[in-house]
């Protein structure tokens, strides 16, 4: 098909999942092979989407201009990046643009996606050419960018069907996009071509670097200065969707962040928070600690959301059960708590509202279900509804509000807590559709966006090691702009954002969401200082990385070496230096990152030396730049227990032990001799046990591997038995740390025994498998 060009100022939006709640997207995702369809090539007409009709016609009537040098394919080999890869092996962003019709780019299975490609420099642009393969998008646009951050549309459809498409398009950009928002199946997008013909008479455009650039900036209105002493009032004003918070009656946006550090550094961290133009931060609790997070706000002309906490706060997994129609002493106890934090605090010049809880209707769920779930959540919103009245009746110049995890919450809001004066809800990848969430449900009332930022664990799909892919540096800096301006779309009901999250912790949830870990400024810090008015052309901006590779993250030995590599530059000449680290929340819960062994072979190479532990780790590579600032990338790697020569004789053994845990699951003898490191024997909690392997007659071997789950032994014997009573050690280990234990050790007999003496951690012992190998 053909589609004109797109009129003046036609733009488009990410479309997310506006209705799954916060944590539904935990679960794993599992991906079936990519159909292979065969390559349609026919002409065909459809319905275009509305784009203006006027403009349009009148781009195709307008009078000729000067010759103009024949369109030549620009993107043919050019760098070409992409929104995520099914597989990066098989079907890379590059594919696309390689000039073979043999291979193609393929997306994870989700919408959006998109596909960049690199011209190299500013060109004018004539037509993009789209050779699609069975998984092909039905709602689409191309656009083109000078800098690979501020977008602009010069076509789009929404009725897509595939084959081969003829995009005419006007307009120039050094980048150039497709963008899809529906896809026609289950599957992902994916295109065996994608060629943009034009002419390369520009020059090279600024590559999309943080520091500069012409990123889409709107700072709201100007800040309304914190008075010295004494409230501000603050208040919601307007209705019908043209609302607007006012402060001492000046409009308000609020430019914000979530606050991480601790507040007795808070003059420290406030003058990083307001050089990015932001004039809010947000907490979750109120205390007696909060005095000095306040004076130092209000010193900093900033003020604050204040938070108070509810059961089962926190969203899931967090808190304790309540039961909101019957507690009436928790509730008591709870509002007299709120009523007397808001007495100290209410006339303090940094306080800008109080927000009733934090993601407690989502977290009723783990308590209840069913219709008492429902009759929960509803008692849970009138009792909001019951403080928020009496916070009113103690305090007039601050409005009240409530945040919870998902859209979802807002009818019970809605229905049963009248008395707030706005609504808030936590969103991450799904923020661009919650204006869609608020016009559906007919709301009376404008909402904030009290945590938001790149998409999160339960957002994403998961990698090739069956964890969730975390966003890269670049698309989280992007993410803060995208979502701010569909905020901004929706000017008169959005009243503003405090994203997630301006902490220091550089663990595995720092990483994720912190702008400002170790005190170093990421890209996301400048992507949204500059979209909030602030010229960071001239500043010292991080370093970026493009790409980073994991050789072999499929199977990674325990204790051996693995090779990772990454592409990074600094936009402003800077050293780079490199920081491998590794993280094992996958592994055991951990969230913390340690130092990882490694070597650098080569520039932006490096040889680490892997973990002990089994399972899915993750590796990071910080570059930092002496600045202060830090560019981070991550990926997954599997650790494997090392391969061992000969044959495991234990392999579906007969093996007993001196006990084993019937209480939490499957974790009898056998299923540490099963060949599945997904199973494993664990004992009673005790401090000593012994595990026994019968080979089935006299064997002998010359190696023996433990594989071991968190709880390992730090002492124990290797034993050898001809007739299961009389035994003879012939190993003693001492000092064990647990991961994999590779003992070259000979013996003889028909039962093999561990005797156990003294334990690793508080539990028992617990073994995924026993190998006892023979040459």
């Amino acid at each position: 098909m053909t589609i004109p060009p797109a009129g003046p100022g036609a733009g488009t939006r990410g479309r997310r999942d506006s209705t799954r709640p916060h944590a539904a997207g935990h679960g794993a995702h599992r991906h079936g092979a990519h159909r292979h369809g065969a390559r349609r090539h026919r002409a065909r007409t459809v319905r275009f989407a509305a784009l203006l009709t006027g403009l349009i016609a009148a781009a195709f009537l307008a009078p000729a201009g000067p010759a103009q040098a024949a369109p030549e394919l620009l993107s043919e080999g050019m760098p070409a990046t992409a929104s995520s890869e099914e597989n990066p092996d098989y079907t890379p962003a590059a594919a696309a643009v390689d000039g073979d019709p043999g291979t193609r780019w393929s997306s994870e299975f989700s919408d959006p996606q998109w596909l960049r490609v690199d011209l190299g420099r500013i060109s004018t642009l004539d037509r993009v050419e789209l050779d699609w393969e069975s998984a092909y998008s039905t709602s689409y646009s191309i656009q083109a960018s000078d800098d690979g951050t501020d977008w602009r549309t010069l076509a789009s459809t929404e009725a897509g069907d595939g084959g081969s498409d003829v995009v005419a398009v006007q307009g120039s950009g050094r980048y150039v996009r497709l963008y899809s928002t529906a896809r026609n199946g289950g599957y992902g997008v994916s295109l065996w071509e994608m060629r943009v013909f034009g002419t390369s008479d520009g020059d090279p455009g600024d590559p999309g670097d943080p520091g500069g650039g012409s990123d889409f900036v709107d700072p709201g209105h100007p800040n309304v200065p914190v008075p010295a002493s004494g409230p501000s009032h603050v208040e919601v004003t307007g209705g019908g969707g043209n609302w607007e918070l006012a402060v001492d009656g000046q409009p308000y946006t609020v430019r914000g962040f979530t606050w991480g550090p601790s507040f007795d550094t808070a003059d420290h961290y406030l003058p990083l928070l307001t050089a990015m133009n932001a004039n809010t931060i947000r907490t979750w609790g109120t205390g007696d600690d909060t005095r000095t997070l306040l004076d130092a706000a209000a010193a900093h002309g900033v003020r604050v959301v204040m938070g108070f906490w509810l059961l089962p706060g926190g969203g899931p997994g967090s808190g304790g059960c309540i039961d909101y129609r019957s507690d009436d002493a928790y509730k008591s106890e709870t509002k007299a708590d709120i009523l007397h934090w808001v007495d100290v605090y209410k006339d303090h010049p940094g306080v800008l509202m109080w927000n009733i809880g934090n993601e407690s209707l989502l977290g009723l769920q783990n308590c209840y279900s069913g219709t008492e779930l429902e009759e929960i959540r509803g008692a849970y919103a009138s009792f909001v509804n019951e403080v928020s009245v009496a916070v009113h009746q103690a305090d007039s110049n601050h409005p009240t509000t409530s945040t919870d995890a998902w859209v979802g919450a807002w009818p019970y809001i809605e229905a049963n807590a009248p008395d707030l004066d706005l609504l808030s809800v936590n969103a991450y990848g799904d923020l661009c559709n919650v204006p869609d969430a608020w016009r559906d449900g007919g709301y009376d009332r404008p909402y904030l966006i009290t945590e938001g930022g790149a998409a999160g664990e339960w957002e994403v799909p998961d990698d090739a090691n069956g964890v969730p892919d975390e966003p890269t540096d670049l698309a989280k800096a992007d993410a803060y702009v995208d979502s701010w301006q569909c905020l901004r779309e929706h000017d008169g009901v959005a009243l503003g954002a405090t994203f997630f999250h301006f902490g220091i912790e550089g663990d595995f949830g720092g990483v994720w969401f912190n702008v400002i870990p170790g005190d170093n400024r990421r890209l996301g810090y400048y992507s949204i200082a500059r979209t909030w008015g602030v010229d960071t052309s001239a500043l010292n901006t991080p370093p970026e990385i493009t790409a980073m590779d994991v050789a072999g993250a499929a199977s990674v030995e325990a204790g051996g070496e693995f090779t990772v590599s990454v592409d990074m530059t600094d936009p402003d000449g800077d050293d780079i230096t490199p920081v491998v680290m590794l993280n094992s929340k996958y592994v055991n819960g951990a969230g913390g990152i340690a130092p990882a062994e490694f070597t650098e072979t080569s520039p932006g190479t490096y040889r680490v030396t892997a973990p002990g532990a089994l399972g899915v780790w993750k590796v990071y590579v910080f570059a930092e730049d002496g600045q202060g600032n830090v560019g981070v990338e991550t990926r997954s790697f599997r650790v494997v227990a090392p391969r061992v020569d000969g044959e495991n004789i234990a392999l579906g053994a007969t093996a007993t032990a001196s006990s084993f845990d019937p209480y939490n699951g499957n974790f009898t003898p056998g299923q540490a001799v099963d060949g599945d490191t997904t199973t494993r024997w664990a004992s009673e909690w005790g401090p000593t046990a012994w595990y026994q392997v019968d080979l089935g007659s006299v064997r002998s071997f010359q190696h023996v591997q433990l594989v071991w789950e968190t709880a390992y032994g730090v002492s124990y014997d290797v034993q050898v038995s001809d007739d299961g009573a009389s035994w003879t050690t012939i190993r003693t280990v001492t000092g064990g740390d647990g991961g994999v234990d590779d003992l070259d050790v000979a013996g003889t007999g028909r039962y093999v025994r561990l005797n156990l003496t003294e334990r690793g951690t508080d539990w028992g012992y617990s073994l995924y498998e026993v190998g006892i190998y023979q040459e």
